[in-house]
């Protein structure tokens, strides 16, 4: 059967957590299981260029027949050929490939034209968007707090502090209300005109950052994304109301609508000095609405 001609068009930008869509393809994975291609979907995977986010957690429905515990990959096609999840060698959006979320379930799959619904797990997601959000913010607070420990001009962030957080960080990961983002303070960053004893009280810079996500979140500015197009490529990005200004990140994930969503952020920030570097490890932390 042909692979997939179009991008799956993806419904999560706009806060969906229910979809139905046509499938298109069905390829076999191995182990009696299937990858669905549906036409449609509001079910989030991981991104393949930077994978911070979790997939949802999601069901799929045809008629009677219901699938539990699907696995969501990103899958390109080229000439034909799928390629999904790990084995795919390009990231999202490279030309001349085919875009589109694998829905690998178990047993027999549905088939080429059936309907189908996709089902999201409403709290997981609340919880993942939550933590994204509270990800983006604490990373503009770091680069405001961190602003005069500058000693040259430096690339700017969404609102106009040197990027600390773009230019250092080597990992970032999202979770239930929560968040945590990797540092490297290495020699060329020192070059750059960043001091690394700004970070010598760790617990005063994460004052300072919680300090900032509070007023923030008290403002319960909105939150959206803003996207190119409806397709799986389409570049998208976080847009926030911020009293600064409003802040726009590139971004592939989910996100609530307000700030007002955020209760209680909290960061803590532990050091760790290694030979020719200082490592920071920053976690942002939600209450459970």
């Amino acid at each position: 059967m042909p692979a997939p001609t179009s991008d799956t068009e993806v419904t999560y930008p706009a806060g969906d957590v229910t979809s139905t869509g046509t499938v298109v393809h069905v390829e076999a994975t191995g182990d009696d299981r299937w990858a669905v291609f549906l036409d449609r979907t509001a079910a989030h995977p991981v991104d393949t260029a930077w994978p911070d986010q979790p997939a949802d957690r999601v069901t799929l429905t045809a008629g009677s027949t219901r699938w539990d515990d699907v696995e969501l990959r990103v899958a390109g096609s080229q000439d034909g050929t799928v390629r999904i999840g790990d084995d795919l060698p390009v990231r999202t959006g490279t030309e001349g490939w085919v875009f589109a979320v694998a829905h690998v379930v178990a047993g027999d799959p549905p088939q080429v034209g059936e309907r189908v619904t996709v089902d999201v797990d409403p709290a997981f997601r609340a919880a993942l968007s939550v933590g994204h959000t509270a990800c983006h913010l604490a990373s503009l607070a770091l680069d405001a707090v961190l602003e005069e420990h500058w000693s040259k001009p430096a690339p700017e962030d969404a609102l106009g502090h040197p990027a600390f957080d773009s230019l250092a960080i080597t990992r970032s990961s999202i979770g239930p209300y929560r968040s945590e983002d990797a540092y490297r303070i290495g020699k060329s960053l020192r070059k750059k005109g960043f001091d690394p004893a700004a970070f010598d009280d760790p617990d005063a810079v994460a004052a300072r950052i919680t300090e900032q996500l509070r007023a923030w979140v008290a403002t319960g500015g909105a939150v959206r994304i803003d996207a190119d197009g409806p397709g799986l490529s389409d570049r998208r990005r976080w847009t926030c109301e911020l009293p600064e200004g409003v802040a726009t990140i590139p971004c592939g994930g989910t996100h609530p609508t307000s700030l007002s969503d955020l209760v209680d952020p909290s960061v803590a920030i532990v050091v760790e000095d290694v030979p020719g570097a200082r490592l920071v490890t920053m976690t942002t932390t939600l209450t459970p609405r």
